[in-house]
């Protein structure tokens, strides 16, 4: 059995992002553990330039006005996510298992990284702008604290992040 492969989605994975996982998988019989984060821990300032750059001004406004999320609604989108990535990823490898974690998105993926001695992590986003100009984004911060290569896949495209 080859080595697990944990992949860090704050998406619902779609037929694109099989797509992409089936090539990283290429026929071994690797599992795959999904991680959704209970919290993406985003930060007000940031999402503000984020949906700025990106030119989604009302959006930019919307959210900057926006109250708290509430705990319980955020896990339930959460399990939501995992759901579906999970029926998107059905059948590949040798099995596909996830979970909801808490306590931070990087922690959860290099705590399981090292739990389940995986030899690949697979981070899946939207793209972050500031993030990912300032390699602040979570591949990046996970590559740092393992010492392996994370691969950085864009949601719903076939595009590469900087990591």
């Amino acid at each position: 059995m080859s080595d697990p492969i944990v992949i860090l989605t704050e998406e619902p994975l779609g037929a694109d992002d099989r797509l992409n996982i089936e090539r990283l998988v290429d026929g071994s019989d690797s599992s795959l553990l999904v991680l959704v984060p209970a919290n993406t821990e985003r930060h007000l300032l940031v999402d503000f330039l984020e949906n700025l750059s990106m030119l989604d001004i009302a959006k930019a406004f919307r959210e900057l006005t926006s109250h708290t999320p509430d705990p319980t609604t955020e896990r339930a989108q959460a399990s939501e996510t995992l759901a579906v990535s999970l029926a998107a990823l059905e059948g590949l490898g040798s099995g596909v298992t996830g979970e909801v974690v808490d306590g931070g998105a990087v922690n959860g993926l290099v705590s399981r990284v090292r739990e389940t001695g995986a030899s690949q992590a697979v981070v899946i986003t939207r793209p972050h702008a500031v993030a990912d100009t300032f390699h602040t984004d979570w591949a990046n911060k996970a590559q740092d604290q393992l010492g392996l290569p994370v691969l950085h896949l864009y949601a719903g495209s076939g595009f590469i992040g900087d990591s």
